[in-house]
């Protein structure tokens, strides 16, 4: 991507903030939290396809593209999804999609061209909040743009990952002298990496990481006995939910998983054996807003690598019970327990809103599997079987939007 030219630029080196008539009366979009919770439940989300096929030759609406991007990518379609994508990006890069009441908090969100996961859902997050949201792309290809709508705060929401990391830097610069507030300034995010985590969280007090490194195919091959304590996790870097996450028990599985997964660069980290002493492993996924903890999730399973929801959590009502009273217990018990090393997370990072996949040691540490801005949150699970998580997330949705509120009208004074 070439570099902004800041000279083209309103007053300040900012962009000239007006309101677009364009975004006045957008098309209807369905977004994010719709679809997902119908692609969850294992509705065919594909019959919506045609209409929006139509609606976008018909009458030229680019909306119907960020819908049709959305179904294809919950369809297992990635690359069609970004395809289409594009083809939307390439006519516009601004959307509204979502118009609040008169008076309403306007925000304006900077997102990146990718799949779901590369940026935070806030779709999910603020999908009953009255705000009016309008959308930026950036990123490679695409111009900065010289006018944007006017907004009374402006939330980043790229997520962190290596390909990211140019976007972010020149984002920042985009952003440096914004009129308006800027919520989750782009530069603090490249050091959510699982190798900068670690560096950024070592010696605080309370918190256990693992040594994470990052490591080529070359070196893993090259790996003699010795060099390494085992057992490791090994994973490619950029991966996300467990795909080719693996245990490494010795120098012969290094090969092993080296024949069976592809790409050239890995992150490998120590493996600390968190178990229970019931010999249960329990992962809990914790979001911070504006510092303070909230508990997503918490997986209960007997194996170390635990994803949510899964079979063991809808087979074992124990499991789902325990999971509700550490939700209503969470402020009085975890995040007592832990305040000080969460207390740490907020204040080196430094971010409005960040996530991370945690557990506790056998020692009572909190051990951080890994940081995030844009892990998944949702209100989209079974309500018969999990009837207290959609409480736990509304009380987690409505501190987001209180607080971009609170920073509204804290700019406004």
């Amino acid at each position: 991507m070439s570099e902004p030219d800041l000279s083209v630029l309103g007053a300040g080196g900012a962009p000239v903030l007006c309101e677009s008539a364009e975004l006045a009366s957008p098309p209807p979009v369905m977004g994010l939290a719709p679809l997902f919770r119908a692609a969850l439940a294992r509705e065919d989300i594909t019959g919506l396809a045609p209409e929006l096929i139509a609606r976008y030759e018909r009458d030229d609406d680019v909306y119907a593209l960020l819908d049709l991007a959305l179904i294809q990518q919950l369809c297992f379609q990635r690359e069609g999804g970004l395809e289409t994508l594009g083809v939307a990006l390439a006519r516009q890069q601004v959307f509204r999609v979502a118009q609040g009441q008169a008076g309403a908090t306007r925000l304006l969100v900077v997102k990146i061209p990718g799949d779901f996961t590369a940026n935070v859902p806030f779709e999910c997050i603020l999908e009953h909040a009255d705000m009016t949201i309008d959308v930026l792309y950036v990123g490679p290809g695409l111009p900065w743009p010289t006018r944007l709508p006017d907004h009374d705060l402006l939330f980043v929401a790229i997520g962190e990952a290596d390909t990211h990391c140019a976007t972010l830097a020149q984002l920042g610069r985009y952003l440096e002298n914004w009129p308006r507030p800027v919520l989750n300034p782009p530069e603090r995010i490249p050091a959510l990496s699982r190798a900068e985590a670690f560096e950024v969280l070592r010696g605080a007090p309370g918190l256990c990481m693992a040594t994470t490194w990052r490591a080529d195919r070359a070196a893993l091959e090259k790996t003699r006995p010795g060099e390494i304590s085992f057992p490791i996790i090994l994973r490619p870097q950029g991966g996300h939910g467990g795909i080719n996450l693996s245990k490494i028990e010795s120098l012969s599985d290094i090969a092993a998983y080296l024949q069976k997964v592809e790409g050239n660069d890995f992150f490998a980290a120590n493996f600390i054996n968190y178990a229970s002493p019931d010999g249960l492993f329990r992962k809990y996924r914790v979001v911070q807003i504006d510092g303070k903890p909230f508990l997503a999730h918490m997986g209960i399973s007997q194996h170390w690598m635990v994803h949510y929801p899964y079979p063991e959590m809808k087979e074992h009502p124990e499991r789902r019970a325990e999971e509700a009273a550490a939700m209503a217990g969470f402020d009085e018990g975890f995040a007592r327990r832990h305040a000080a090393a969460l207390s740490a997370i907020h204040e080196r990072f430094g971010l409005d809103y960040v996530g991370f996949d945690c557990a506790e040691t056998q020692q009572g540490e909190l051990l951080v599997f890994e940081l995030s801005n844009a892990l998944v949150i949702h209100d989209a699970d079974d309500a018969t079987l999990f009837p207290y998580k959609s409480p736990q997330m509304r009380k987690i949705f409505k501190a987001f939007e209180d607080m971009l509120h609170r920073r509204a009208g804290a700019a406004a004074k």
